[in-house]
């Protein structure tokens, strides 16, 4: 396969990888920076970096940008605001397994909203891809226990991930509908402004009036420059060009190795040990995506199937 056909797959796999540290650097963190302040300093970061860079590419497009301003704001109340604090909020009310088994259920919808919305065709790999990439994922989050996957209950915090889920779906189907018709630039800084303003009464409200605080530590600084740099604008450019190249059903199907790229990097940084149903879990996973996106001449499912 040629370095075009790799590319979009490539860039997914860095925006997942990048994804998945964000989940632990925001449970780690969970005590140091309260959820809404986190999300608004991830963005300011953002913006004050990568706003200059997109100025000129924004100035060059303003009439293209202009038609397409109800998207752009979409993006950013959807993808930018809606979905990173709402997953922040997430973690502080459910355990982190659970908030990664919710999250799982965001490449199903994404294949639907394509399915429903852009009339993409879903393809009987893509379906299968995704069944054998979510049962490793569930095979990791329940440590190989039946028991475990029964057991776990779903709570606020639960259904806040969710929420952010079905915001995370939205804003993937935007991106490909106003593909070709928004700079890549242009379409990652304007909705980062719009987040990061939407986000600002929210952090002053949670700063002066709940009383909550920032503990200011290098931890903390660490964390806010990462979630802002690599989380933020080297994640979000991957996924934003993936997308627009190869859709958003079949690029939402890398959204399962996120759990994968948290458990590994948990075993790195936390010092836990690798178990046998993370080593098979990661090889379903991986096998999932191969098969959803390596088989290219799969028959369509009809539209009686739904």
């Amino acid at each position: 396969m040629k370095i075009g056909k790799t590319l979009p797959y490539l860039l997914l796999v860095l925006a997942t990888m990048l994804w998945g540290g964000n989940f632990v650097i925001g449970r780690a963190i969970s005590g140091q920076v309260p959820p809404l302040t986190l999300a608004f300093l991830r963005w300011v970061v953002a913006v004050v970096i990568f706003l200059p860079l997109a100025w000129q590419e924004i100035g060059a497009n303003k009439q293209e940008i202009k038609k397409c301003w109800k998207a752009l704001v979409l993006m950013g109340l959807t993808g930018v605001a809606g979905f990173n604090t709402l997953v922040y909020v997430g973690l502080h009310y459910t355990s982190s397994i659970n908030a990664s088994l919710v999250n799982t259920i965001t490449p199903l919808i994404i294949l639907l909203l394509s399915y429903f919305l852009l009339k993409e065709p879903l393809l009987y790999n893509q379906l299968l891809g995704l069944i054998l990439s979510i049962s490793g994922v569930f095979l990791i989050l329940s440590k190989g226990s039946l028991d475990v996957l029964i057991s776990l209950s779903f709570n606020v915090g639960d259904l806040i991930v969710f929420i952010a889920v079905l915001l995370w779906g939205v804003y993937s189907i935007i991106i490909k509908y106003n593909s070709g018709r928004i700079p890549l630039y242009s379409s990652l800084a304007i909705p980062m402004v719009i987040g990061m303003f939407t986000l600002l009464p929210f952090s002053l409200w949670e700063l002066f009036i709940a009383g909550q605080k920032v503990i200011w530590s290098m931890p903390s600084i660490a964390a806010i420059v990462y979630v802002g740099i690599f989380a933020s604008i080297v994640a979000f450019l991957s996924w934003n060009k993936a997308v627009s190249l190869i859709g958003p059903g079949k690029a939402g199907i890398f959204l399962s190795l996120i759990p994968l790229f948290t458990t590994i990097f948990a075993i790195a940084f936390i010092g836990e040990t690798l178990k046998w149903y993370q080593m098979v879990g990661g090889v379903l996973a991986v096998a999932g995506i191969y098969l959803a996106t390596r088989i290219q001449t799969a028959s369509h499912i009809k539209d009686s199937a739904f």
